[in-house]
């Protein structure tokens, strides 16, 4: 099949499977035939392990989104796809490039479907097809345009159809065809721009040998005492974060209890802070450790101070840990303490890539390039696994169980309230939960999230 067809084959599917539906099953149908189009489409030197790596998370991230329907498996499909699209095609180019990539599409897509001699056949078209398009397909676009624009404007116009009616809703098969088009074109049809490709190299992990050339970075400072800013800095920091350490477990693990209340706000404040030191702390060695220095035979001082500062920030977010662990063993779980130990890992894996950075001398782009995979890695692990079931659960093992708080703010853990209810003989908490299910299991089967269907 050519491009063409892979757009007008998943333009229908689209319109079929969405016309009349919810968002629900159908969208997870739909990623896996997009997986399994793309993988059929896929040139074979192009099938890398990472592409047969992105396939496998693909089908997995749509089986994700048919069982539960959420924003964060959602977000898995859509990332794992563009990344699978771009993968297919670019095996070399680097992934922090599918941004500007796809918001470059989605802005030109209207240039990009006018320009046909690019996406359509070149070659003289059947007969048939070529008659049908030209006689049928593309008036009938034009007419289905033109017609809701002249039913809006004017009340007789549209009075004229009233008469003829046909079960079918013109206007949501015209908008999912437009849609369904549009999702299909950029995601068969994207263009990578030439001037992308060419900075392609800028995101390199390792340099090259003419970035190995010993000389300042800036005019106004020589060698030395850019050299020797470093040390100062990096010394500095290490004294201030040692004692920012000393205090920040003072406050943490031995000033006098407070109210779960305020426990909670400082901890996030804290939390907030570690992070933002991290973040700032990783931008610091990014600044000294651009080029040059990674390979002068003089700096070794900074580097060890670098890497002594990269300690400590790690037994920061160590500490960050155990004040929420044990906030979570004193107050019990939530979707917020468990995203803080999400964001302290990756900040932790951040403060890893940095060691590694310096070390094995690699570029900044190196820290992107890596990261945007933990980032990827985050999504698929929130996607996959029953969150609000996995804390509810945990609390309610806990004496101070608030039913009240688990049936209003947490997802997806109908289950384990019907087990709470049967071990507390709760006849009227399981009709209630029962109602509150029935309406999604009483979907139209596309419409359906299969979690809802498993309930009895």
């Amino acid at each position: 099949m050519k491009t063409h067809h892979y757009i007008f084959l998943t333009t229908a599917l689209f319109v079929v499977l969405f016309y009349n539906e919810n968002i629900g099953l159908n969208f997870g149908i739909l990623g896996l035939i997009y997986s399994f189009l793309t993988l059929y489409k896929t040139l074979e030197k192009n099938r890398t392990k990472t592409f047969l790596l992105l396939f496998v998370t693909s089908i997995l991230s749509s089986i994700a989104f048919a069982w539960y329907g959420d924003f964060p498996s959602f977000l898995a499909v859509v990332s794992s796809l563009l990344l699978l699209s771009f993968k297919s095609r670019n095996r070399r180019t680097k992934t922090l490039l599918i941004v500007p990539v796809f918001i470059i599409n989605f802005f030109t897509f209207i240039c990009r479907f006018f320009r046909f001699d690019d996406w359509l056949p070149k070659r003289n078209m059947s007969g048939v097809w070529q008659k049908t398009l030209a006689f049928i397909l593309i008036p009938l676009v034009f007419l289905s345009i033109f017609f809701g624009i002249y039913s809006a404007g004017s009340e007789h116009f549209a009075n004229l159809f009233y008469g003829y009616e046909l079960d079918i809703n013109i206007w949501q098969v015209l908008c999912l065809s437009i849609l369904g088009f549009f999702l299909a074109f950029n995601y068969w049809n994207y263009v990578v721009e030439r001037y992308i490709y060419k900075q392609n190299y800028i995101l390199d992990n390792d340099f090259q040998e003419k970035d190995k050339i010993q000389k300042p970075t800036y005019s106004f400072l020589d060698l030395d005492s850019e050299r020797m800013s470093g040390v100062i800095s990096f010394f500095s920091l290490n004294i201030l974060l040692i004692f920012f350490i000393i205090t920040f477990n003072y406050e943490q693990f031995y000033e006098v209890a407070k109210t779960p209340n305020q426990l909670s706000e400082e901890t996030h404040e804290r939390v907030g802070a570690v992070i933002g030191s991290i973040i700032m702390a990783i931008l610091v060695i990014m600044f000294y450790f651009k080029s040059n220095f990674n390979f002068d035979s003089k700096a070794g001082l900074m580097k060890i101070l670098a890497k002594t500062w990269i300690v400590l920030n790690a037994i920061l977010v160590f500490s960050a840990m155990a004040k929420n662990t044990e906030y979570i063993i004193n107050y019990g779980m939530t979707y917020k303490r468990l995203g803080v130990y999400a964001f302290l890992i990756l900040s932790l894996i951040g403060l890893i890539l940095t060691f590694i950075k310096i070390q094995k001398r690699k570029k900044n782009a190196f820290l992107f390039n890596t990261m945007v995979w933990y980032f990827y890695a985050t999504i698929l692990v929130i996607s996959h696994i029953n969150w609000g079931g996995f804390i509810t659960s945990y609390n309610m093992k806990r004496s101070d169980f608030d039913l009240d708080y688990h049936k209003r703010e947490f997802y997806f853990n109908k289950k384990q309230l019907l087990k709470y209810a049967e071990e507390k003989q709760d006849i009227e908490l399981k009709n209630e939960i029962l109602q509150k299910v029935q309406p999604q299991k009483n979907e139209s089967f596309l419409s359906k999230a299969i979690y809802y269907q498993t309930i009895r």
